[in-house]
């Protein structure tokens, strides 16, 4: 019985599985998208998402979190030096999975994972829109009209 058990095992003993998932998660951040099945993509969704948010506060303690992890040392520092400062502001939701299809051999389920802000495409569209308020009652009509000159003004020339 499984009860309680709620992440994916991907059919592997752990320790090929976290090792797995750790050269996944610094291709990932190497590369910004890779192409894997559905499964082993929503596992290393689980898996990366936490790094991320710890690389926003860049400390000693939060690198050795990683480091533990990932067990890269380029990806570390190319993740707390560039991933965390395009995500600095986002909340979450930092990777996104789009279905491909399937693959051609065992008719597998393929994915690709990217990393959210990485994508130049869906980004592209999210510029800043202008913004023009304009009201409900028909507005202010610009009038001219001549300046009022007050006693100061008088009294000055």
């Amino acid at each position: 019985m499984r009860h309680g058990k709620k992440f994916n095992h991907l059919g592997r003993q752990t320790a090929h599985r976290k090792a797995m998932l750790a050269n996944m998660a610094c291709s990932l951040i190497e590369h910004k998208r890779i192409n894997t099945t559905v499964a082993k993509a929503k596992a290393l969704k689980q898996f990366v998402e936490p790094m991320i948010t710890k690389s926003k506060t860049d400390t000693t303690h939060n690198r050795r979190i990683v480091m533990s992890k990932l067990r890269q040392k380029e990806a570390v520092t190319e993740l707390f030096r560039d991933v965390a400062t395009k995500i600095g502001d986002r909340p979450g939701g930092y990777t996104r999975i789009i279905k491909l299809g399937n693959r051609l051999g065992d008719n597998a389920d393929m994915a690709m994972i990217e990393l959210v802000d990485y994508n130049e495409i869906y980004n592209a569209g999210k510029a800043p829109k202008k913004t023009t308020r304009r009201s409900r009652r028909g507005g202010s009509k610009a009038t001219t009209t001549p300046p009022v000159e007050t006693k100061a003004s008088k009294e000055e020339e």
